[in-house]
């Protein structure tokens, strides 16, 4: 086997890894992965980068690195999201997602980053199974969203998978938004003393906006006018 080969081969491995895949097995590693953690997975990405330069170039980088943008969908692109009448999982919605891209300047949308926002507004949450292994499964808010559980077989056997059907494949399309700027690292200004706005009023707020609840109410249940609500939610991206 050649050197250059043995970067294509170790760009295959690579690549998998950065899109949370055991490239032994070819199956989705557990949220709790090593491979799946944000950091790990952006210098995977960085590196995959540049094993394809080195390979597009015969084993030489003559091309500066160029640095791509965060993941970003316009409304136009959104509007051609291929819906699933039947539910779906959260990596083949990821995949849909990404389909959208049209160039190669922004970075790929990780299942991760879905999961991880589902789970934040307590649609989903983290279980251990009877195998010792965690799984994402929807809690009562989340299977009124439609997200579910069913049973699929495997190379490996019989599993439990959580789907998503079409009313939950648009709510996320429908948030995007709010779940990108959700995983994006904030650059945040020391908070002012006094500030209103910790993180459990945030997640207060968030229920409350998700659970259709009025925004009178929401105003009434946190002690804030209505405008400061719906000025919060705009920063947040719940609302335009």
């Amino acid at each position: 086997m050649t050197e250059l080969e043995i970067m294509q081969r170790a760009k295959i491995y690579i690549d998998k890894m950065a899109n949370g895949i055991d490239p032994i097995t070819d199956r989705e590693a557990a949220e709790t992965d090593v491979i799946n953690n944000v950091r790990v997975s952006r210098c995977l990405f960085y590196v995959s980068d540049i094993l394809r330069q080195v390979i597009e170039n015969g084993g030489a980088v003559t091309k500066p690195k160029i640095r791509k943008e965060p993941f970003r969908l316009t409304d136009e692109q959104l509007a051609g999201f291929r819906y699933s009448e039947t539910p779906i999982s959260i990596t083949e919605i990821t995949k849909r997602f990404n389909e959208l891209a049209e160039d190669d300047a922004h970075v790929q949308l990780k299942h991760s980053q879905l999961t991880a926002w589902l789970i934040e507004i307590g649609a989903l949450r983290t279980v251990t199974r009877p195998d010792g292994k965690t799984a994402k499964e929807p809690t009562p808010q989340g299977l009124e969203l439609g997200i579910s559980t069913e049973q699929r077989t495997g190379q490996y056997g019989t599993y439990t998978a959580t789907v998503y059907n079409k009313a939950a494949q648009q709510f996320l399309a429908d948030h995007l938004p709010a779940i990108l700027a959700a995983s994006e690292p904030q650059k945040k200004e020391p908070e002012a003393p006094g500030s209103f706005w910790t993180k459990e009023r945030e997640d207060r707020l968030i229920d409350l906006f998700l659970k259709k609840t009025p925004v009178s109410e929401i105003a009434a249940a946190l002690r804030q006018t209505e405008a400061e609500v719906v000025s919060r939610l705009k920063q947040m991206r719940f609302l335009d």
